[in-house]
């Protein structure tokens, strides 16, 4: 179960993310394919990073789901792609700033 501030890092590539909202996601958090451990746990040496989730996150940027339930903030980038589970995270926007007339 996520938790808001946790500090997490993918067991495939060099991605870390800190949780910026959990909402109530039961699913975990994967990145490249596999679940995401604690940053302080050490990763498994015999996974190999999923084709299907290999496009990469980016640094700085947040990602969220599709409901804007939960978003990560990417704070190390890495080769593998953020997901809840098999379902893809999207990049997310700036929002626009009103119009000054």
């Amino acid at each position: 179960m996520l938790k808001t501030g946790a500090r997490l890092r993918s067991q495939v590539c060099e991605t870390e993310v800190v949780v910026v909202r959990a909402g109530d996601a039961e699913t975990a958090l994967h990145c490249g394919g596999h679940p995401m451990v604690d940053l302080t746990a050490s990763p498994s040496e015999q996974r190999a990073l999923d084709p299907r989730f290999a496009s990469g996150s980016a640094l700085g940027k947040r990602y969220t789901d599709e409901a804007h339930t939960v978003e990560v903030l990417v704070t190390h980038a890495g080769e593998g792609s953020l997901a809840l589970g098999d379902v893809a995270l999207e990049r997310k926007g700036a929002n626009p700033l009103p119009s000054s007339d």
